[in-house]
């Protein structure tokens, strides 16, 4: 019994989520191999491929589309992962809920626009902030 009260681990707040209302949703996907290996942050904002040339897996927000790709914001990554070049690598990702928009991460050089918020928004991921 005398293990009952004890110090499990610790969290650290990292701001991500900013309410509880949508309920957080986590699913699967498959993000693509990328050409040069790289380190992506949990809260990285995830777009589909679709189109004749899509493949249905995930890419950073703001990569460029290939002729008949079609890139749609779908997810935001729940963990920090290597993606290398080898092979596409399976991720847990939130698919709804309610996130702070100043701790998300797109493509180097991109910014989210309005049209990016609004395919989130439709997919149950909302964006707000979060106060001090």
């Amino acid at each position: 019994m005398s293990h009952l009260n004890r110090k499990v681990g610790e969290v650290e707040y990292d701001k991500l989520i900013a309410g509880v209302t949508p309920a957080i949703h986590v699913n699967s996907g498959v993000i693509r191999k990328l050409a040069a290996a790289a380190a992506l942050v949990r809260g990285t904002v995830l777009a589909k491929s679709s189109g004749s040339a899509g493949d249905g897996k995930l890419v950073i927000l703001g990569t460029t589309a290939v002729e008949n790709e079609t890139l749609t914001p779908d997810c935001i990554l729940c963990d920090d992962m290597d993606v290398g070049t080898a092979a596409d690598v399976n991720a847990a990702v939130f698919t709804a809920g309610c996130f702070n928009a100043d701790a998300l991460t797109v493509k180097t050089a991109y910014t989210m626009i309005e049209a990016d918020k609004d395919k989130l928004r439709e997919r149950g991921i909302y964006l707000g902030t979060v106060l001090a």
